[in-house]
């Protein structure tokens, strides 16, 4: 009998110390994954902000954010951006690697500095070269509706 309790207590033991092992590599591996996707939602809230006009200022994880309930694979971030017009918002943002970014609550908490008439001219005019840029890129090539080319604008 003493024979058999010798088998038996260290393999619990070996038993016990693997399920821990294998609890807290599960944690790790959660926070590991937590992190690197974190990293990947700023990244790609950047670049929308940036497709914007816009220049991200901050952002914190909001697990309770709007539309947090009964959603499994999206994360939700409060962000802090300047828009083209020089505007501070604060809004929430939903995003996962496969669904894009969607803001919601976006609202302005600090209005753009009043600028000159000449700063006023200065950025207009930049708007306009940047669009008739994007417009003639946009144009080169593609066809109207009777099927004949359109030259670039």
């Amino acid at each position: 009998m003493a024979c058999l309790t010798r088998i038996v207590e260290p393999n619990r033991v070996v038993m016990e110390t693997l399920l821990v092992v294998v609890i807290v590599g599960a944690i790790v591996v959660a926070v590991i994954f937590r992190l690197i996707a974190g990293a990947l939602d700023k990244d790609r809230i950047e670049d929308y902000i940036h497709s914007i006009g816009g220049e991200l200022i901050d952002k914190s994880w909001a697990p309770f954010g709007p539309g947090w309930f009964g959603e499994r694979d999206s994360r939700i971030y409060e962000i802090v951006y300047r828009d083209r017009d020089g505007r501070i918002h604060r809004a929430h943002v939903k995003t996962s690697l496969f669904s894009g970014v969607y803001l919601t609550n976006d609202r302005i908490v600090e209005e753009a500095p009043l600028r000159s008439v000449e700063e006023e001219k200065e950025l207009l005019k930049r708007r306009l070269a940047e669009l008739e840029r994007l417009s003639a890129k946009d144009g080169q090539g593609r066809e109207n509706t009777r099927g004949q080319s359109q030259p670039p604008q």
